[in-house]
């Protein structure tokens, strides 16, 4: 089958999915129908965004029809108002209660990431779950251990030997996003990704808080990349305490203005 495929009956020739093709890959044949030429095949990044712009459900890409995808209008849109309270009412939370999320629900939220953008659409997101406060409390003193023996942050060392946990603050999920460092930007794309995680577990009234210094020792401590089990060529991008809050937050702090710098 072709790389992408044409139905003439409902292709109106208007010349949207050319305009829409980031790699400008898309031609027109010479009776004005779009057409992808075999050597030009290497060069498409399968985005889908012919296949999604074509208001004439015309075109098929890789052998998906329009029939096949998830309408745009599947649900409410949202109001910029109701944007807005995301994004300003999403906090760091490090507070949980005991139970656990749903199996189901991180399923979830891990299922709309996969719709996060990366570069070339390359999506080299991967992601190990702890999934058990036992798990996230052990992962916690491996950090504790690597701490102490490197001499920073004696004050989370010595909270650990008192027994509290101000590593993984308790947190009764840990979600780990990796990839193979030989990809074109797994950093920006892992980051991308469980930002949008985080705002979705907001929006499903989770809390979540980014595991720096857990994403610190992951970075440099052997035990913490042998308890998550990595791939060969893999490293951690970033980390995300995941639970029920226990508290409820009630406004929303100030911000600093944003520094903008205008150039026209």
């Amino acid at each position: 089958m072709s790389h992408i495929v044409i139905d003439h009956e409902l292709c109106a020739r208007d010349g949207i999915c050319i305009a829409e093709c980031p790699a400008r890959i898309i031609q027109e044949d010479v009776d004005g129908y779009p057409v992808l030429a075999p050597e030009d095949v290497p060069n498409c990044i399968s985005c889908g965004h012919c296949l999604a712009v074509c208001p004439h459900a015309a075109l098929t890409l890789e052998g998906v029809a329009p029939g096949d995808c998830l309408p745009m209008d599947a649900g409410p849109a949202l109001s910029p108002e109701a944007v807005a309270g995301l994004a300003t009412g999403r906090r760091s939370v490090r507070r949980y209660r005991e139970e656990p999320v749903p199996h189901v629900t991180i399923e979830k939220l891990i299922d709309l990431a996969r719709w996060a953008p990366t570069a070339r659409n390359m999506q080299p997101v991967h992601w190990t779950v702890l999934d058990s406060r036992e798990k996230t409390r052990t992962a916690a003193g491996l950090v504790a251990d690597w701490f102490r023996e490197v001499g920073v942050y004696p004050e989370l060392v010595a909270a650990w030997d008192e027994g509290e946990d101000r590593i993984l603050r308790g947190a009764p999920h840990l979600i780990v996003a990796h990839a193979s460092t030989r990809g074109f930007r797994p950093a920006a794309d892992c980051v991308i990704a469980l930002s949008t995680l985080e705002l979705a577990a907001h929006g499903m009234g989770l809390g979540a808080c980014w595991a720096g210094y857990f994403m610190a020792a992951a970075d440099a401590h052997d035990p913490v990349r042998e308890l998550l089990g990595l791939p060969d060529g893999h490293q951690v991008y970033g980390a995300l305490m995941l639970g029920l809050p226990r508290y409820r937050y009630r406004r929303v702090p100030p911000r600093e203005a944003a520094r903008v710098t205008w150039l026209p």
